[in-house]
């Protein structure tokens, strides 16, 4: 029987409720690269954590680490989410119990429209948000469903992105560099739509090089340095340290 540890080893965790996703002493390599260095944090259920540090600090590595993409190589380490160990399951299996990766370069398929990208992702089970619903929540994907999805704006395609992880039965999002290259009035309108489905109970670990941003939307935030965390507590403690900024996010 599958059993999830309720708390994370680390001790910068508040040990005051148990958690939908724990990450235990997690280590993570390209070949003989060591990225990620032991970390351990909590998310619970329902909450916006915000995963932050300069570049290179293994944050990216973090999250294909938690969706069991190929690399890097997990070495040693417990993920669990939800009573169950995705450290023993594959990328296929991970995302059938819940996991849905939104990467930098989003990997919108060509050739597909709006609409069959959508279908997609929703040719097996488990399935996930209606894509009527996926629509209310993106008007602009429902005025451009039969167009090609690869031909779309980059806040377009994002929101295409963010869409095809819903489409899915989600239990946690993880968003790598959301807002990256896009106008602030897209960037408003992508934090309007994670403020939405945050509503309705999704789970969100968020990667941004906009650490104000970020910060201002999420609840909590850990911070890395040279693959280990330096930091794990609430966004607003982070907005009001300006030495913690300064040093390990140069904001």
């Amino acid at each position: 029987m599958n059993v999830k540890p309720e708390f994370s080893k680390n001790a910068n965790v508040a040990e005051t409720a148990p958690a939908f996703l724990s990450v235990w002493d997690v280590h993570a390599s390209y070949g003989e690269s060591y990225i990620v260095q032991g970390i351990s944090f909590n998310v619970h259920e329902g909450e916006i954590l915000a995963l932050l540090g300069r570049n290179g600090a293994g944050k990216t590595s973090t999250l294909r680490a938690i969706a069991r993409i190929g690399s890097p190589l997990v070495s040693h380490g417990e993920i669990w989410l939800d009573h169950k160990p995705l450290h023993l399951m594959s990328s296929h299996e991970a995302a059938a119990n819940g996991l849905g990766l939104v990467p930098e370069d989003r990997r919108i398929i060509p050739g597909l429209t709006v609409e069959e990208n959508l279908q997609l992702a929703q040719i097996a089970p488990p399935i996930g948000w209606s894509i009527d619903r996926l629509y209310d929540l993106f008007p602009r994907l429902g005025e451009r469903r039969k167009q090609e999805g690869v031909t779309l704006s980059g806040g377009e395609q994002q929101m295409l992105a963010i869409a095809r992880a819903l489409a899915r039965d989600l239990k946690v999002l993880l968003l790598d560099e959301p807002y990256e290259g896009l106008a602030p009035v897209i960037v408003d309108e992508i934090e309007r739509t994670l403020k939405l489905i945050k509503q309705q109970g999704m789970t969100t670990i968020l990667v941004e090089q906009n650490a104000v941003r970020a910060l201002q939307l999420a609840d909590r935030a850990v911070i890395l340095d040279t693959g280990g965390i330096v930091f794990d507590g609430t966004a607003a403690e982070v907005l009001e340290d300006e030495a913690l900024r300064a040093e390990y996010l140069a904001i």
